[in-house]
């Protein structure tokens, strides 16, 4: 029988894939709204929801899996969550930025 933990444990890993892919298609579908527009608005916010979602939760979600497995020793995760809430907090303030830009 499957224990409890290892279901969570797959369900977690699957929520952070889907995440990652549904954050690539959103950024994805921003950047194509910046290219039909040449908005410079559009680009920052293309570019925020892509570091916000997408980079973020790929460094995140590998990173996890790096340390998880012993790949990466435990001495690296304070360097990946840094890395992570930098991509995260860029991101934030790239669409902060595109909200109150005037062209």
């Amino acid at each position: 029988m499957v224990s409890v933990t290892a279901v969570v444990d797959v369900l977690i890993v699957v929520l952070a894939l889907g995440s990652t892919l549904v954050g690539g298609y959103v950024g994805y579908q921003a950047y194509r709204g910046y290219r039909r527009h040449d908005s410079r608005t559009m680009r920052a916010l293309s570019l925020g929801l892509f570091f916000l979602t997408a980079v973020a939760f790929s460094i995140a979600f590998v990173g996890s899996l790096l340390l998880r497995e012993g790949i990466l020793g435990l001495q690296y995760q304070q360097a990946l969550t840094l890395v992570t809430r930098l991509f995260q907090f860029l991101g934030v303030l790239l669409i902060a930025y595109s909200l109150h830009s005037r062209e």
